[in-house]
């Protein structure tokens, strides 16, 4: 069973999709960290770092199951043919991490895209000429903000991504804030791209956030002010994460990250 958390009558699953290096230096990446602040973001999180020095991520989705239904946050890096070829450790493996949490792709009823990035977005569509949605039950979930950048964010998925879910009435386009079911809604966060989402889960005293891009490296948990280069509006991404970040919760709030090495983090 992948690593998951119990939250009242939800469960988030962690689910791998792999790991390998990022395709630039850390110092470029976030290019105004100092000596200091590095060394303690690797006392947090000192498996990111490879024997080579370089910033290693991990690629992860998450599931949130309840008796409501599976809602999935993001697809991955995708098959060896998928967008995030050029750079991500393709395949994945989110299919046989689905199968270890007993999902089914069937059983996904919605999936939640935070951003038009190809290491997000790898198993929305399979197939290749044959495009189909791997998930076929669901409705996808994005937002216009971002459909609207797609030239800017990342012209081929248009016609990878977008265009499929367009011809299956999967594509529902959201326009900001939205509540999903129960305890669970999206709510936009936009910065590391104009239509950037993540999802928010209440039950009780406790909160989940699953980030998407929004937290990349523990770097940014113990100073969210600093900038990383591969945002598109760094003054609004920084807003948007210490928004995050400061969320008053009664009991506990967890981070759901897709990057850091652990996928949950209680503050």
């Amino acid at each position: 069973m992948p690593p998951s958390l119990q939250v009242g009558p939800y469960t988030v699953i962690a689910l791998a999709d792999g790991a390998g290096p990022f395709f630039s230096p850390r110092s470029e990446a976030f290019p105004d960290a100092t000596t200091e602040q590095w060394a303690a973001a690797d006392r947090l999180d000192p498996d990111a770092l490879d024997a080579d020095g370089r910033w290693r991520l991990q690629f992860r989705a998450f599931a949130i199951r309840s008796d409501q239904g599976v809602t999935l946050v993001d697809a991955g890096i995708g098959p060896a043919d998928s967008p995030a070829a050029s750079w991500a450790p393709v395949p994945g493996a989110l299919p046989a991490s689905l199968a270890a949490a007993g999902i089914e792709p069937s059983d996904v009823d919605t999936v939640v895209l935070t951003h038009l990035h190809t290491d997000h977005v790898g198993w929305a569509v399979v197939g290749g000429e044959q495009a189909r949605p791997f998930f076929p039950n669901a409705e996808y979930l994005l937002q216009q903000a971002e459909l609207d950048a797609i030239e800017e964010v990342n012209p081929q998925l248009r016609v990878a991504v977008i265009d499929p879910l367009r011809k299956t009435d999967q594509l529902r386009l959201l326009d900001g804030d939205s509540p999903l079911r129960g305890g669970e809604r999206v709510f936009a966060t936009p910065g590391h791209t104009p239509g950037h989402q993540s999802v928010l889960l209440e039950s009780g005293r406790d909160l989940v956030a699953v980030t998407g891009d929004l937290l990349v490296h523990a770097i940014q948990l113990l100073h969210p002010e600093l900038a990383y280069a591969h945002e598109m509006d760094v003054e609004q991404a920084r807003h948007s994460r210490e928004q995050v970040l400061r969320s008053r919760a009664a009991g506990t709030l967890y981070l759901a990250t897709p990057h850091l090495t652990e996928p949950f983090i209680a503050r």
